[in-house]
């Protein structure tokens, strides 16, 4: 038997849990976004995906009526992030920054991945960082023409940078070798800084990079660097006299650094709309597209499925060209 004093405070607990029990029940009732939202960048503050995403952040929180606070989580590509986002629950309140790398290829690079892309559900394409084929500016190579017959005369002896295995420029760089018919040397650098720096020493012949981050050598009063083509579908303004690869006649040969935004897989439709909605209402607004656009950088946007076809896209075509080349991480 329970004592005279005992009884409320049984009763006290038992509304304790009941009401423990009805928290998620309530939470779920209310209007979407019922807390602040987290937005996880799975790499370090002060990249471009980290700068990109407290822009978007700054504008979505106005529209949704919620903070939306960054957290980085960088470390392994991208993997520990994106997976923190994979694993959270599906109510639209941890978001993610989904990249080239953790998204399309990861899976295809790594022997085991902690998590599945597919668990994650595309919400809104952010921007595409095109990527530009560029020589040191006292090279001889002045044309992508020049560079095959250079590569075609003497197999093996023209080589190119990149900021490690399995990123976008080593994967670029494997792609133009099958597509010019040429054989070249990868050497692989920690980071695209000290990739950069050996170009512009002459150490290395060649290298594909982010215009954002070529720009300032191709653009001085005395250039360090000259672009010869872009890896685009369209010449981009930042560098109009750049041909693409494409009018070279290098169909497919279209490779940037992307990354959009993404959710748990199991997150309502209604939330997933109603983000996508508040990013492609962002990406529209005048300031934020500018500093996109200025950096040479394309606008995103667009819906769910769009982005969806394009990671899934994205994900196929380097799988293949890793799992033909037998590329490795570092």
């Amino acid at each position: 038997m329970l004592s005279s004093h005992a009884v409320p405070r049984a009763i006290a607990a038992a509304f304790l849990l009941l009401a423990a029990a009805g928290a998620p029940a309530q939470d779920a009732a209310r209007p979407y976004p019922s807390r602040p939202i987290t937005l996880v960048v799975p790499y370090a503050a002060g990249g471009s995906s980290d700068t990109r995403a407290r822009q978007v952040a700054q504008k979505i929180a106005g529209y949704l009526g919620q903070p939306v606070v960054v957290d980085n989580k960088p470390g392994a590509n991208g993997n520990i992030g994106t997976e923190f986002v994979a694993r959270a629950a599906p109510d639209g309140h941890v978001i993610g920054v989904g990249n080239l790398a953790p998204m399309a290829v990861n899976k295809s690079l790594y022997p085991k991945l902690p998590f599945n892309p597919a668990e994650l559900v595309p919400v809104a394409l952010l921007e595409r960082g095109p990527l530009v084929l560029v020589v040191n500016a006292a090279s001889p190579y002045r044309s992508v023409a020049d560079l095959i017959a250079a590569g075609k005369a003497s197999p093996g002896k023209l080589s190119y940078a990149s900021a490690g295995n399995g990123g976008s420029f080593h994967l670029a760089g494997e792609l133009f070798e099958d597509m010019a018919g040429v054989t070249m040397v990868h050497v692989p650098y920690r980071g695209g800084a000290p990739a950069t720096n050996d170009l512009l020493a002459g150490v290395v012949d060649m290298m594909f990079d982010m215009l954002p981050a070529s720009a300032p050598h191709l653009k001085a009063a005395n250039p360090r660097m000259r672009a010869l083509a872009l890896a685009s579908s369209k010449r981009n303004p930042m560098l109009p006299d750049v041909p693409t690869f494409a009018e070279l006649g290098f169909r497919g040969m279209e490779v940037s650094n992307w990354f959009g935004i993404v959710a748990p897989r199991g997150t309502p439709p209604a939330i997933v709309a109603r983000l996508n909605e508040a990013i492609n209402r962002a990406l529209k607004e005048p300031d934020l597209a500018d500093k996109i656009v200025s950096q040479g950088n394309e606008v995103g946007g667009g819906d769910p499925q769009s982005f969806g076809a394009f990671v899934e896209a994205e994900s196929q075509r380097w799988s293949k060209l890793i799992r033909e080349k037998n590329i490795k991480p570092d």
